[in-house]
């Protein structure tokens, strides 16, 4: 299949051929949601943590005598239902991470791609290229272009002043095509692809 390819300044730049067996597909909700699932919980820190009844600092003496007294028998203030007593079963540091086969997340990124050339918010560029590393020129390109929210891919390495012109520019994110990822592509309201970069995907999801 054939889309229109562009220049960063906005000129035409002719077309370009898309492999169709990664950016035609029929996207697919349920791939793309346990995609993103298996992202965010290997993202989640897992270090939340409560302190036991062996963990908290507290007197060991008796509380009081053991018979006599009409109330239950307590030998510790360390005891979970005391106040600043230890925490019964509650949080400890772990992972949150589950597995998800190689093939599985490489046919996830293929969905997430179809899905964004099908809405009609995929944008191709010739080259994310500057000569001189100017915020105010590239932020007024992106604003003529009207992308909001976009996200960048190049090819294999991202173009130094291009990165470092894109860096104080709200809601403009640059990957290289190594780091192309569903959870980013989904989130961003545009997703600008490179000629690299699209030749590189293709590479890798081939």
């Amino acid at each position: 299949m054939k889309a229109d390819l562009i220049k960063l300044d906005g000129g035409n730049a002719g077309t370009v051929e898309l492999d169709e067996s990664i950016f035609g597909l029929d996207p697919r909700a349920d791939i793309l949601h346990r995609v993103v699932r298996w992202q965010r919980a290997r993202m989640q820190q897992g270090t939340q943590s409560t302190l036991t009844r062996a963990e908290v600092s507290y007197s060991t003496k008796k509380i009081y005598r053991q018979k006599g007294t009409g109330g239950a028998r307590h030998g510790s203030k360390k005891a979970s239902i005391f106040r600043h007593g230890g925490i019964s079963k509650g949080p400890k540091p772990r992972s949150h991470e589950h597995d998800l086969n190689k093939k599985f997340r490489a046919l996830g990124l293929k969905h997430a791609l179809s899905a964004k050339l099908k809405a009609g918010e995929l944008v191709i560029i010739e080259a994310a290229e500057m000569a001189e590393a100017r915020t105010g020129m590239l932020a007024k390109q992106v604003a003529n272009h009207g992308w909001k929210r976009a996200l960048v891919i190049d090819g294999a390495s991202v173009n130094e002043n291009f990165a470092r012109a894109a860096r104080n520019i709200e809601n403009l994110d640059v990957l290289p095509s190594i780091g192309a990822n569903v959870y980013d592509i989904l989130r961003s309201d545009t997703l600008v692809l490179t000629k690299a970069g699209v030749e590189a995907l293709e590479a890798r999801l081939k």
